[in-house]
């Protein structure tokens, strides 16, 4: 008789083994490199005389571009196949996370496809992004009413 304890031996035995010591190093090496690549684009941004706050705003959107355009190419998927999770720095994992759906969907058109499914992935981070944060800063709000900080 097949149960679901026999059936998690079964799917266990079958499926391959996933090098994870392996994994993990591609994912902290290459998670650190898109870092050091950023850091490196806003040491060249100040040096082209952006100010701090303005080099990493750039920084944001150099990443941001250049991760839709190399998932717009096909590549952003090779290169995540072999790095793994440190393609998914949340800067660059977003832009991706935004890219595909809408590549995949563009042959269903531009207003019931791209436009209707673009944030399918992305859409849930951003709605829960936005509703944990006002709820974090009425917390605050609250706390600061009550100690008499404000």
């Amino acid at each position: 008789m097949h149960t679901n304890k026999n059936y998690k031996v079964l799917v266990e035995k079958m499926s391959p083994k996933s090098p994870v010591l392996k994994n993990c190093v591609r994912a902290f090496f290459f998670g650190g490199l898109v870092c050091f690549l950023g850091q490196w684009l806003s040491y060249l941004f100040i040096w082209l005389g952006a100010s701090r706050e303005d080099s990493l705003s750039f920084v944001s959107i150099s990443l941001i571009f250049t991760a839709a355009l190399l998932t717009g190419l096909g590549f952003f998927d090779r290169i995540a196949r072999f790095a793994g999770a440190g393609t998914l720095v949340p800067v660059t994992g977003f832009a991706n996370s935004v890219v595909s759906p809408a590549i995949d969907t563009k042959s269903e058109g531009f207003i019931l496809g791209v436009g209707a499914k673009i944030f399918t992935v992305a859409g849930p981070v951003i709605v829960y992004g936005i509703l944990s944060g006002m709820l974090y800063g009425i917390i605050y709000f609250i706390y600061l009413l009550l100690t008499g900080g404000v």
